[in-house]
């Protein structure tokens, strides 16, 4: 089997991305054309709902604060050479440590609330990703099949939780109390009105910016630190790492913590930014298309932000684009995300040798003239 073709670095973070994205959308639009809608149209609303007024890009950043999360513990994982499927669990049992937090906080001042739930989001998150972790690194179960059934584990932990222990008195729903005032994000419109700044309210709150300064933490963990460059090579070479003297069963415990504790993270946007109250199923599929946001996103932080915003845009404006045209319902727009998902990550290799070739025809041209 040949190596994939070799493209300036410019080009694979970039252009290749975009050009996987554009025939991902000519590919939706030629299905809308089949269903009779007109895809500029179809494709019009899709942007508009996203981004088109105040409140639209709100929910488009909220839903993507979720997906920076758990696309970076993806990542982390992804440097040290391994799969993290468990990020959905991991968001779970991090929303139970986050919550747990806010409903002891009682008359708690916020400035002291704030720091123990990130905290505890990040230990909960990070204890459910350990024993997989420790499961391969000692006993050499992979942690895909591990991780994968630890979703399941978690799903079943937080019913019985929410039905029998945490659930509010006298109520059907399984659902906890509300968090006390002192316990709750605020959102961005909120913060912005302080300063005299009007915005249309939406779910986005301080969690975003939590989000995006975890970003940079990673990075710096993973490019600026010792601990990040022996991740780096035990994941690319582990017999190379061996010798080196890094032990792969530390990295690997070590980075599936991190892992899961930045996947503990979705719990603050969801949970004390908009929710105010633990529910079930919180996370809403944000730890598997976590998975996708880092691998468009090349599993750097700045492109997983640029990626978790695209996908926050398709959930926004797929919203929008199933209210306004009668014959596209939400599945339509769930098959527009498979899309986008399967033409930016299983089949981005398509494009590669011809988009290689091309730049080196140009080069050349550039050269001989």
């Amino acid at each position: 089997m040949s190596a994939p073709a070799k493209l300036p670095r410019w080009a694979d973070l970039a252009l290749l991305p975009a050009v996987s994205l554009g025939a991902a959308l000519l590919l939706s639009a030629a299905l809308v054309a089949v269903l009779g809608e007109n895809p500029a149209t179809a494709l019009r609303l899709l942007f508009t709902g996203a981004f088109g007024s105040g409140d639209a890009v709100g929910y488009t950043l909220y839903y993507a604060t979720n997906f920076i999360f758990t696309g970076l513990g993806v990542a982390v994982a992804y440097h040290a050479g391994l799969f993290n499927i468990g990020a959905e669990g991991q968001a779970y049992v991090g929303g139970l440590g986050v919550s747990l937090v806010c409903l002891a906080a009682g008359g708690w001042p916020a400035w002291v609330v704030l720091p123990l739930a990130v905290a505890a989001g990040a230990a909960f998150g990070a204890a459910w990703a350990f024993i997989p972790a420790w499961l391969q690194a000692r006993r050499g179960s992979h942690v895909v099949i591990t991780t994968i059934m630890f979703n399941f584990i978690a799903s079943a932990l937080m019913t019985y939780l929410l039905v029998n222990v945490l659930i509010k008195p006298g109520q059907q729903s399984p659902e906890s109390r509300e968090f006390g005032a002192n316990a709750v994000l605020p959102a961005v419109h909120e913060l912005l009105a302080t300063v005299g700044l009007k915005v249309a309210p939406s779910p986005l709150n301080l969690a975003f910016l939590l989000a995006l300064a975890a970003g940079g933490l990673v990075w710096v963990l993973l490019w600026r630190t010792r601990w990040g460059y022996r991740l780096r090579v035990a994941g690319a070479n582990p017999e190379a790492a061996v010798y080196a003297g890094i032990r792969p069963g530390r990295v690997t415990i070590g980075a599936m913590l991190l892992s899961g504790a930045l996947a503990g993270g979705l719990g603050l946007n969801e949970l004390m930014g908009a929710q105010h109250r633990l529910t079930l199923d919180f996370p809403g599929g944000a730890g598997f298309v976590g998975i996708a946001v880092a691998l468009m996103g090349r599993n750097q932080p700045v492109g997983i932000s640029a990626a978790a915003v695209l996908f926050g845009a398709l959930y926004q404006g797929g919203s929008q684009l199933a209210f306004d045209l009668p014959r596209i319902n939400r599945d339509f727009v769930v098959v527009i995300q498979g899309l986008v998902i399967l033409f930016c990550g299983a089949l981005e290799n398509v494009w590669r040798g011809p988009l290689a070739r091309l730049l080196a025809t140009r080069r050349g041209d550039q050269g001989g003239a």
